[in-house]
């Protein structure tokens, strides 16, 4: 379900923008003090929906250490990304993986919103919104997460719901820190994503898909 944004307060934007797994409605707005599971003790991977791409979960050893360098490769042009492991290494492990198996490959960028909050979603396969990978994890939050301009942090539905779907963030947005942060994109990356916010929605209303179609044509790693 879709509200009008210009109507809808913060809360609610955040609900409905950023919803993002394999179920049919977002159910339950973030809780921002639900934390996400102890990395030391191994991922939790949960399978659970339909898979939009056939792909295999990781495996529950965390494998992503430090800073890992990623680009999308985009039909607007290339975003370059800082991936922060040692923060969040479930995220990125899944991230990583799903890229090594092509899941994002020639996927849809499907939701823009220039009102409220100023972000580009992606990472579903289907070009719905509804779609994940087969699997959920938890959200690897501290409390402390912010999201300006430049953050790239994953789209879910709920806590514990974390999938493929993720969202950069174009301008400094406010949201409750109940969206794990897994990364930077750079100055050049930014430039992209704002150019294409500049272009509005198809619709021209504040929330829809991007009047420039954006499509992952890839991601490489390092």
């Amino acid at each position: 379900m879709r509200l009008r944004l210009a109507a809808a307060p913060l809360a609610a934007l955040a609900l409905v923008l950023l919803a993002g797994c394999a179920t049919t409605a977002p159910q339950t707005t973030p809780d921002a003090t639900t934390g996400g599971g102890d990395a030391s003790l191994g991922c939790v991977y949960t399978p659970g929906g339909s898979a939009a791409r056939d792909v295999a979960a990781p495996g529950p050893e965390p494998t992503a250490v430090g800073t890992i360098a990623a680009t999308l490769e985009t039909s607007a042009g290339d975003i370059p990304l800082t991936l922060d492991a040692e923060r969040t290494p479930c995220t990125v492990g899944s991230f990583v993986s799903l890229t090594e198996q092509s899941y994002y490959d020639d996927t849809v960028c499907h939701r823009l919103t220039t009102s409220g909050i100023y972000v580009l979603q992606c990472g579903d396969p289907s070009g719905t919104g509804r779609g994940g990978p087969g699997y959920s994890y938890d959200d690897e939050l501290d409390g402390t997460e912010t999201y300006p301009a430049g953050t790239v942090a994953m789209a879910n539905a709920g806590p514990g719901t974390n999938g493929s779907q993720f969202f950069l963030v174009y301008e400094d947005s406010q949201l409750p820190p109940a969206y794990t942060v897994f990364g930077q994109m750079d100055e050049a990356g930014l430039a992209v994503v704002q150019q294409i916010a500049a272009a509005g929605t198809d619709s021209g209303a504040g929330d829809g898909a991007p009047a420039t179609p954006v499509t992952i044509t890839g991601i490489t790693i390092g």
